[in-house]
C-alpha cells in the first residue's frame, strides 16, 4: 500500500467487536489478567494500551520502521533517547535544533555526566572531525529549525556508524510524507507528533520509531520505566490526523514556496531561508533527499533589529503570534525571544539565530491571504 493508503489503514482495522470502522477509545487504566503469573498483551496502561499501539502501529508503517512509540510530548521522546547513554558518553548535535533540544542537551544531560558539543552538520566533513572516541549519539535535523539548513543524512549516518555511534533524526519538519531517515540509514527518527502529526493545535505527543527491534527494546524499557506515554485521547487525536497528513503537508508545502518565493523578492527583507529556493544551500540535497516538496517552514530576517521585527508580528492580522509549528492555521514567532530563547546568548548569534529572524509555519489558508497579510505587515518594518 502506498503511503496515503497506509495512514488510514494500516493500525486503524475495523473493531472485530462491532465493526466499527473508528477503533474504540480504551480508556482503561488496567486489564484482567488470565491468572497469576500470566500476562496478557496488556496489564496496565502504561506499558500498553491498545489506542497508543494502533497510534504506534500507523507511526512505524509511515516511517517505515519495525516499531514505534508514543509518548506524551516530544521532550519526553528526546530525553528516552539521551537515557540511552551511560556517564562519560558524547552527544554530537547540529547548531540549528529546536530549542528545547539545545536546552536538554546543555542544561539536564551534563547532570548525568554526557558530554555535548554542537557541530553544523550540513558539513559532513565537520561532523567527522568533531567525533570522539566517546562519542555515542549523533543527533540531527534537517530541515533545521530555525534556520532551515539541510544535513545529508545518509552521509551522516554513514560515517557515524564506522563509528558504531548511534544516528537519531528529528523529523518533526520534514514530516515523514517528505523525508523518511530510517531509509537513509538513521536509527532513531524523532517527532514533536503536536506538530504536523497531530496537525491541529489540540495535542501534545512525541513519538520515537526505530529499524532495530533491539533497539526498540531498549527504547521501550526505558519509556515503560520512567512513565512518559501518551494518553488514549491524544493517541485517538493523533491517529484521526495522520490520515490527512499527506494531504495537508503537500498543501502546506504548496503554499510555503509561494510565501518564500514572495518574500525573496521583498525590498524590506534581507534574506530568507527556505530550503525550495534555489539560492539555498542546502537546495540540491533537499531536493534529492525529500520528496513531494520543501517544508512548509519559512524563515526570513528582516532589514533593521529586533524591533523592526516586532513591528512585522505586531502588524500581521492571520498569523497568529504563537509557538509551535506545522497546524493547520499560520503561526509566526521570533525565535530569538520565543522558541529558541533557551539558548545562550553567544551560542544563538553564533549560529545565526539572529534577533530580526522571523520564523513561519505556514498553514492551510488560502496563499494569497497569507501574502497580503505578510506584504501589509512588512509595510511597517
Amino acid at each position: 500500500m502506498r503511503f496515503r493508503t497506509r495512514a488510514i489503514h494500516v493500525g486503524q482495522e475495523p473493531d472485530p467487536t462491532t465493526g466499527a470502522v473508528v477503533p474504540p477509545i480504551h480508556v482503561a487504566s488496567t486489564f484482567v489478567q488470565p491468572g497469576p503469573g500470566q500476562w496478557g498483551q496488556y496489564d496496565y496502561s502504561r506499558s500498553g494500551n491498545p489506542t497508543r499501539k494502533a497510534l504506534e502501529t500507523t507511526l512505524a508503517s509511515l516511517e517505515e520502521g519495525t516499531g514505534a512509540l508514543a509518548f506524551s510530548t516530544g521532550m519526553a521522546a528526546i530525553h528516552a533517547v539521551v537515557m540511552l547513554l551511560q556517564t562519560g558518553d558524547h552527544i554530537l548535535a547540529g547548531t540549528d535544533i529546536y530549542g528545547g533540544t539545545y536546552r536538554l542537551l546543555h542544561k539536564i544531560a551534563p547532570r548525568a555526566g554526557l558530554e555535548v558539543s554542537l557541530v553544523d552538520t550540513t558539513q559532513v566533513d565537520r561532523v567527522r572531525q568533531a567525533l570522539r572516541p566517546n562519542t555515542r549519539l549523533l543527533w540531527l535535523e534537517s530541515p533545521g529549525n530555525p534556520l532551515l539548513s539541510i544535513t545529508d543524512i545518509a552521509a551522516c549516518a554513514q560515517l557515524a556508524h564506522q563509528h558504531q555511534v548511534l544516528v537519531a533524526v528529528d523529523n518533526t519538519l520534514a514530516t515523514p510524507v517528505l523525508t523518511r531517515p530510517l531509509t537513509l540509514g538513521a536509527d532513531v527518527v524523532v517527532h514533536s507528533a503536536t506538530k504536523y502529526l497531530g496537525g491541529h493545535s489540540d495535542l501534545l505527543g512525541g513519538a520515537l520509531v526505530v529499524r532495530d527491534p533491539e533497539l526498540w527494546q531498549r527504547l521501550y524499557f526505558i519509556q515503560n520505566a520512567t512513565g512518559a506515554v501518551l494518553g488514549p485521547w491524544e493517541s485517538f487525536l493523533c491517529s484521526r490526523a495522520l490520515k490527512t497528513l499527506e494531504l495537508r503537508v503537500l498543501a502546506q508545502c504548496q503554499t510555503a514556496a509561494q510565501v518564500a518565493q514572495f518574500l525573496h523578492q521583498h525590498p524590506k527583507v534581507r534574506k530568507v531561508y527556505y530550503p525550495g529556493l534555489p539560492d539555498h544551500p542546502g537546495h540540491h540535497l533537499a531536493a534529492r533527499q525529500m520528496q513531494g516538496g520543501f517544508g512548509a517552514m519559512v524563515s526570513f530576517e528582516v532589514h533593521g533589529d529586533l524591533e523592526a521585527a516586532k513591528r512585522v508580528l505586531g502588524g500581521l492580522k492571520l498569523f497568529r503570534l504563537a509557538v509551535s509549528l506545522g497546524a493547520v492555521e499560520s503561526l509566526v514567532e521570533q525565535p530569538a525571544t520565543m522558541s529558541h530563547a533557551s539558548y545562550d546568548p553567544q551560542d544563538r548569534l553564533a549560529h545565526g539565530i539572529r534577533d530580526e529572524l522571523i520564523r513561519l509555519s505556514i498553514g492551510l489558508e488560502d496563499p494569497q491571504d497569507l501574502i497580503e497579510d505578510l506584504d501589509q505587515a512588512l509595510s511597517r518594518a
